[in-house]
């Protein structure tokens, strides 16, 4: 079988990368393909600060960045996000072509390019290249499934309710959502708002699949889940077929290969030392991702529940957001605690003295703490944190923690979901551990993730003409919206 090789390009965020990694290491370990990753040229300096701009070489594994016209992070600072994202369209289309000419010319040619969220533009400089693409969507299909519905004539009963939070929405073939539990993307009411860009990017997404599904009557994506996680949500989308090959994660967990490239720096072995000091199942892991950070009064709070909870802590703390913090006094801790600037969260997890998850439930987290068999506490803030931590509350692993009214989780409240989450052992580590046995096996060998994910690889190998095929249908697709066939 000829060796395939797969570009997946990533937006440079620790949440987009983490997935890219880890499908990246099953493609190659698994199925043998050759694999190169690309993101941003300022992602790409962060994650290997020796190399700066050259293409590095994991084995199997390439890292080759493009440039997105902002290489030099700090000229974004400030920068209007339209205006971003506009112009990193523009310049990130002509350096990924040069990657695949580039590529091609080496005697390496890309056979299909996977991309992530917000760079809908990627599938027309595979196009142009005569490249076949598919979307990796890193959400989960619920998600994926409520933006579908939301742009196929259900924006106008979410818009005349998005000031009501306590509002029902009803979608086909989901559960009823609660408007502050949809994406918050998608509740957004004033123009001004600089995420307001945002959901114009996810509706760029979903055209592009209208435009795929009428030229092939099918249109494919990659999901990161599993069939037994999201059964109705993963068929709950008419002519796009929803292909789930996850939880990736679990992949990298089953075979010791670790978790995605890290953007922030870390010393793993203080934190897993100090981890191993301690009881079996006695430690609360607090982290709330590597974007929002947090103000003093969370710290203030966080730090009050934790030590009413009487148990022993491990708490993530970015290295930008802990200076203010420490400078303030918030970071005072005592002998029970340990603050660090980052981890790697999938050992962590995977670390018999957890206990429990404080986090703020993005997919990533959300699949590790199934994964690892890790009981929750949910503390959401946007995107699709609020609706993954209903999904933890419908599958019975984990507590949604109450925002009080100034929008901070207040210590008692803390202490109180900590107390359930690690107290209810007999219920709701039973769900979690029940659903982390399903994950290993969707992924293992004959499971229902791994035959989607080779037959998927199989397809790009069965034959030039098979290739041929999906490629014609693709050049098809971007004269759909303007010429009658």
């Amino acid at each position: 079988m000829e060796q395939q090789h797969f570009l997946l390009v990533s937006y440079a965020a620790q949440g987009h990368i983490n997935p890219v990694v880890d499908l990246s290491r099953r493609l190659a370990h698994t199925f043998g393909a050759r694999v190169t990753i690309s993101v941003s040229i300022s992602g790409h300096r962060r994650m290997f600060p020796s190399s700066a701009d050259q293409e590095v070489d994991d084995g199997p594994i390439s890292y080759i960045p493009y440039s997105d016209g902002y290489d030099d992070l700090s000229k974004r600072d400030g920068l209007d996000r339209s205006e971003y994202y506009e112009r990193a369209e523009s310049i990130g289309s002509n350096t990924l072509a040069a990657i695949l000419r580039s590529l091609k010319e080496h005697g390496r040619p890309v056979t299909c390019v996977l991309y992530t969220l917000l760079l809908s533009w990627v599938c027309n400089v595979a196009r142009d290249h005569g490249v076949p693409s598919v979307l990796y969507w890193i959400q989960p299909a619920t998600v994926f499934a409520i933006y579908y519905h939301f742009f196929h004539g259900y924006d106008g009963l979410v818009a005349a309710h998005s000031c009501d939070p306590e509002f029902v929405v009803s979608l086909p073939g989901l559960p009823p959502f609660k408007i502050r539990e949809l994406p918050s993307f998608l509740t957004i009411t004033d123009p001004d708002c600089p995420f307001a860009v945002i959901r114009k990017l996810f509706k760029k997404h979903f055209d592009q699949l209208d435009r795929e599904a009428e030229s092939s009557s099918t249109a494919r994506v990659l999901v990161n889940t599993f069939d037994e996680l999201e059964p109705d949500a993963l068929v709950s989308c008419e002519k796009i077929q929803l292909l789930p090959i996850g939880p990736v994660v679990a992949y990298s967990k089953l075979t010791d290969s670790g978790g995605g490239a890290e953007l922030f720096e870390q010393d793993e072995k203080q934190y897993m030392e100090w981890l191993d000091t301690k009881p079996e199942k006695s430690v609360v892991y607090v982290s709330f991702g590597s974007f929002v950070a947090t103000t003093k009064r969370q710290a203030e709070e966080i730090l009050r529940g934790l030590r009413a909870s009487g148990r022993p802590y491990l708490w993530v703390v970015r290295k930008d957001n802990r200076a203010e913090l420490e400078a303030g006094g918030e970071l005072e801790l005592k002998e029970e605690g340990m603050v660090v600037e980052w981890c790697s969260q999938t050992r962590v997890l995977a670390h018999p003295a957890i206990g429990c998850f404080v986090t703020h439930c993005g997919w990533n987290s959300t699949l590790e703490s199934l994964a690892c068999g890790v009981p929750t506490v949910a503390v959401p803030r946007w995107a699709d944190q609020p609706t993954n931590a209903k999904m933890m509350e419908v599958w019975g692993t984990g507590v949604r923690a109450e925002i009080g009214a100034e929008g901070v989780v207040e210590a008692a409240e803390l202490s109180r979901c900590v107390e359930i989450s690690m107290g209810n052992k007999e219920v709701m580590r039973k769900r979690v551990e029940a659903l982390k046995d399903k994950a290993q096996r969707a992924v293992g060998d004959g499971g229902s993730s791994d035959g989607n994910l080779r037959a998927f690889v199989e397809e790009f190998a069965s034959s030039k003409e098979s290739n041929y095929r999906h490629v014609l249908k693709q050049i098809i697709e971007a004269y759909m919206g303007c010429v009658k066939l």
